[in-house]
């Protein structure tokens, strides 16, 4: 094996009394995919900003580039020495070219005057290499998320980046993207360049990763090299617990009679949901799966009255249900969990105690609309107990919570409305491992309670662990159901098969 790139040492970094790192060693080799792993605040990001020259270590730490002794006193001075980082948001100006972005603060002027022709020129190769279907020229609004994720890596190229720093770059990518992401990944690595690559997902760890570093709270815990990178052995080191306990699933939809607490019944929208059926009873998780574009949040849209319908219906306790709007699906007892937690349900800037009271506010008021504010904070002090919400106090702005415990703050304010009915759309995007096994907890803990329980989500072996049934959507239709029974469980083969229409050619 070559020499490597980079060597850190026992690399530390305190925030006053809180030790945000002990001692981290980390190496990586040139043409290696190196995965970084581990929940929320286990040091991640302060460990690349460090890197990065963003952060400046505590003494006592070494850091080596090409096995010489390096001390960053900021962002420029890493760039200068070779480490590029792609943050989960990108760093782009949209009302810029692609060819600006790049050169953004060492912009090529002739006679004072901006040289686009020569930027755009620069350019061009680079992303004809990357195989990019844009023009230097294109402005970045244009572009799609995929698109404006390889303006990044051309960015880092065109600097002669030696190391390369992804944090989550599949975030707000589709399937197809992330695809011809991961290919490019692959050739930048045989080109010799270093990816540290910093990821939630185990399947795009088990696709790309040579190796596998692991801290946890602050502190690094393994690193795996490629034959041994397993989920248990992944999630054993990050959570410090047994893989067994991951998806909690005690409640018995075995016992389940009478009629479905929630049935939509042909239900249609005349473009992204052609209609079907579905049903879910009093203490049944119940999984929708299917492709990206398949029509699943379409269709919860149209059950909770997000979206208009022009056939079908929406039952609860077999009795038929007018839901004109959200408002109306919660006063009937659905609530329903966005996918989008910062965009649709957090609002980010106010108070966790006030996002979880925002649902009941009408609920708590005394006589003249006063807001009963002992009650608010019961509340939110109770959810915060309840679901393990890791913040140092409910007062504190949701946004500045980790992204498992934003996702908790929302679900609390859901479950304050004491729902009959849950849909979850992708309720662990962008959660970490321990954070995920929390929420799968409190799913398992509602259905045991009698709530029905219906989980959209892209993560099959999500989807395989929790749920009791399977209802697997394909190009706007409801393609099939599969049981989970005592003898046989769910197959992820099978889902598959239903939702790309390979069950039709095997028949």
């Amino acid at each position: 094996m070559n020499d490597p790139i980079l060597e850190m040492r026992r690399v530390s970094k305190s925030f006053f009394s809180i030790k945000a790192l002990r001692g981290v060693d980390l190496t990586v080799y040139p043409g290696e995919i190196h995965a970084l792993m581990g929940e929320n605040g286990a040091g991640k990001s302060t460990l690349m900003k460090i890197l990065s020259g963003a952060y400046r270590p505590d003494p006592g730490g070494e850091i080596r580039i090409g096995g010489k002794p390096v001390s960053f006193n900021g962002p420029h001075a890493g760039r200068a020495a070779g480490i590029s980082i792609i943050y989960q948001e990108l760093s782009l100006a949209p009302n810029l070219s692609v060819a600006q972005n790049i050169y953004l603060g060492r912009e090529v002027s002739r006679f004072g005057m901006l040289a686009r022709e020569v930027m755009e020129a620069a350019i061009g190769p680079i992303l004809e290499r990357l195989g990019a279907d844009f023009a230097p020229s294109t402005l970045v609004a244009g572009l799609s998320m995929g698109q404006r994720q390889l303006v990044e890596i051309a960015r880092a190229l065109h600097a002669r980046s030696k190391i390369l720093i992804m944090d989550e770059p599949t975030t707000a990518l589709s399937a197809g993207e992330s695809e011809r992401l991961f290919g490019l990944i692959r050739r930048l690595r045989a080109e010799g360049l270093a990816i540290i690559y910093i990821s939630h997902r185990m399947d795009e760890v088990y696709a790309l990763g040579d190796r596998v570093t692991v801290l946890r709270d602050g502190t690094l815990v393994g690193s795996l090299d490629k034959p041994e990178i397993r989920a248990d052995t992944i999630v054993r080191l990050m959570v410090g617990r047994d893989v067994s306990s991951f998806y909690k699933k005690e409640h018995d939809p075995r016992a389940l009679h009478g009629p479905p607490m929630l049935a939509a019944v042909n239900i249609a929208d005349g473009r992204r949901v052609k209609g079907g059926s579905l049903t879910v009873h009093a203490g049944e998780v119940v999984g929708l799966a299917g492709l990206v574009g398949a029509g699943r949040t379409e269709l919860a849209h149209l059950i909770i009255g997000a979206a208009a319908k022009i056939a079908g219906h929406v039952e609860i306790e077999g009795r038929t249900v007018d839901i004109r709007n959200p408002g109306e699906a919660l006063e009937a007892g659905i609530a329903y969990l966005t996918e989008d937690r910062k965009a649709l349900g957090l609002f980010l800037d106010m108070s966790c105690l006030d996002n979880i009271n925002l649902a009941v506010l009408g609920r708590d008021a005394r006589l003249g609309g006063i807001l009963d504010r002992d009650k608010a904070r019961d509340r939110a002090s109770k959810a915060f107990a309840a679901l393990a919400i890791r913040a140092t106090d409910i007062r504190v702005a949701a946004g500045g919570l980790s992204g498992g415990n934003q996702q908790k703050v929302l679900l609390s304010r859901l479950l304050a409305t004491t729902p009959k009915i849950l849909i979850l759309d992708e309720p662990t995007r962008g959660v970490d491992v321990g954070a995920k096994s929390e929420i799968y907890s409190i799913i398992d803990n509602l259905a045991k309670s009698g709530t029905a329980v219906l989980v959209i989500s892209s993560d099959l072996p999500e989807i395989i662990g929790i749920c009791d049934r399977v209802i697997v959507m394909r190009a706007g239709l409801l393609a099939g159901e599969i049981k989970r029974t005592a003898t046989t469980p769910l197959d992820q083969e099978q889902i598959m098969a239903l939702a790309t229409g390979m069950e039709q050619l095997d028949a």
